[in-house]
């Protein structure tokens, strides 16, 4: 082993790391990022972007172009991201309990989980939600439903999100609704709306219509809000999906950034100003296992959106160049086996989300593998935000990371990898028309097979599952959704099918139905319906008439 201070990085490589190699190997050949990014043993100045140039493509400051550090000049030193668990079961009653538990519990935003009927247009006794009303989130069908879940919540002083899409202008509309009713305008509303149909196609699968009649659906959200809603995020564009489907974080950022080019050009096409509606644009990513790449991967993404905005739609309003991102962590790491472990990975993907400087924060519940999250697994995710937020000093600084040779070099490397993805989709004319080719469905494919290979020779440790196994015992207390909850929704469908007016029903779907075949927006129409209680199938059923429906996957 040498003595002596090497000159360069070459000269300590050779004379100092590879005699150590030779005689103790290193525990792997290669050594790479979860997406195949080569990690070399060390960093060095040589590796890390400059100070930022006119490119853009520096580290910068934060709260200035390109935004690398961060979208506020003090981040976290002047207000923490807001603690948003995703809750959403059995019915409005069982929900809006859990939200006034949790708000209760110190948590600082709402997030709504819908059931799967809701998600894709159908109502809670359609013959198509048999066996699903309630289960992964709330049946929402009516304004009845939507006033009975925020029931007690103030609606102007709580921010809302609702991880809604195909159907995310129905539920716009039902939220404004209900705020109406409790006497709040849309001008006092604050909250996000996911309504990001796009990566359905790519990941998901819960659409309802064709891609084309979907993006004119979203447009209108964007028009609507512009004028209305000031302070709502019309969309929240999501990579999550498409990396809990099996992307590696590279197309993460590549084909969310693919679906914002293409919503933000439709609305433009549409004759909106960009500096309009581009500052109520939010996104939604993942935290993963990888804590140095997901951080990295942050920095990357508000590079990479600055300079899209700035250059390819040359908005000149700062907000429209700040990248504004929820979080959730890892769904798809959490095991069944060994469940206790999911505490520590989703205590693992949290920290990174905060030292990305993300602006919300979704933690896992440790018995999401095995069910819904009780009320104290949910406690105790909250609990993990708030411990790392006022216990561990990470929040006190603005980009701790920044400057680390390591960190930058691998934000450099993860922008230039997803802007050629971005270039590969631009050739194919686009996210819409790579989508009906299939592109990103297929990419994303092969990711997932190369990662369930590696996990399967044992080349990618999971703890509990293919590493340091052991017996686990049966979990107790899990949450399970009451078998006759879709009977009790059915039965009060009913009556308010009986109750209300009905020739006014009947004239408010015609009238939806003009617009929806027109080029007028809809959301008005929407609107008109919901208040004269048409349910969400019914407003639904129109569109399906008008547009057409899509039938599984696409042609690919």
């Amino acid at each position: 082993m040498s003595g002596s201070a090497s000159n360069n990085r070459e000269d300590w490589r050779e004379n100092t790391l590879e005699p150590v190699i030779r005689r103790f190997p290193e525990r792997r050949e290669r050594f790479q990022t979860d997406s195949g990014l080569t990690i070399d043993p060390l960093y060095a100045p040589d590796d890390a972007a400059g100070d930022s140039d006119e490119s853009g493509r520096g580290i910068g400051y934060p709260g200035e172009f390109p935004y690398t550090r961060g979208v506020q000049p003090n981040m976290y030193r002047g207000r923490i991201w807001t603690m948003r668990q995703y809750s959403g079961y059995a019915t409005a009653a069982d929900t809006n309990r859990r939200f006034r538990y949790l708000l209760e519990q110190g948590q600082t935003g709402l997030s709504v989980a819908f059931d799967l009927p809701t998600q894709i247009g159908y109502d809670s006794d359609a013959p198509q939600s048999l066996g699903e009303v309630g289960k992964v989130g709330v049946p929402i069908c009516s304004l009845e439903d939507m006033e009975t879940l925020f029931d007690g919540i103030p609606l102007d002083r709580v921010s809302t999100s609702m991880t809604i899409n195909a159907t995310a202008s129905i539920l716009l509309c039902l939220y404004i609704a209900a705020a109406k009713g409790q006497g709040v305008g849309p001008e006092k509303l604050n909250g996000t709306l996911q309504n990001d149909i796009l990566k359905e196609y790519i990941a998901r699968g819960t659409y309802a219509y064709p891609p084309r009649p979907s993006m004119r659906l979203v447009v209108d959200v964007f028009k609507y809000c512009a004028e209305h809603i000031p302070r709502w995020n019309t969309i929240s564009i999501s990579g999550y999906h498409i990396r809990e489907a099996g992307a590696t974080a590279v197309q993460e950022l590549a084909f969310t950034f693919a679906n914002a080019i293409a919503y933000v050009q439709a609305a433009v096409d549409a004759g909106l100003p960009v500096d309009d509606f581009a500052p109520r644009l939010s996104f939604f990513f993942v935290a993963q296992n990888n804590l140095l790449e997901e951080v990295a991967k942050y920095r990357a993404a508000r590079r990479m959106w600055a300079r899209i905005m700035r250059e390819r739609f040359g908005a000149q309003d700062p907000r429209s160049l700040m990248l504004r991102f929820h979080t959730q962590t890892a769904g798809v790491t959490l095991t069944a086996q060994q469940p206790d472990n999911n505490l520590i990975r989703s205590t693992v993907q949290a920290l990174a989300a905060i030292l990305g400087g993300t602006q919300s924060l979704h933690v896992n519940s440790r018995d999401e593998a095995l069910g819904l999250p009780t009320e104290e697994s949910a406690q105790l995710s909250l609990r993990t935000q708030q411990i790392i937020a006022h216990e561990s000093g990470v929040a006190d600084v603005v980009d701790p990371l920044g400057g680390s040779w390591y960190i930058e070099s691998l934000t450099d490397q993860l922008e230039q990898a997803a802007l050629d993805y971005i270039d590969r989709i631009e050739r194919q004319g686009g996210a819409v028309a790579a989508i009906e080719q299939g592109f990103q469905a297929l990419e994303i494919g092969e990711s997932a097979y190369r990662h369930q290979q590696e996990v399967d020779s044992g080349d990618r440790a999971i703890v509990g599952v293919n590493r340091y196994v052991s017996d686990t015992p049966p979990v107790g207390n899990l949450l399970r959704v009451n078998p006759e909850v879709a009977q009790q929704q059915a039965q009060r469908l009913q009556r308010l099918r009986r109750a209300r007016d009905n020739a006014a029903v009947r004239a408010s779907l015609a009238r939806l139905e003009e617009a929806a075949r027109s080029t007028d927006n809809t959301l008005p129409p929407t609107l008109e319906c919901v208040e004269n209680y048409c349910t969400l199938g019914e407003i639904c059923q129109v569109f399906r008439q008008v547009f057409g429906e899509q039938q599984g996957e696409l042609a690919f």
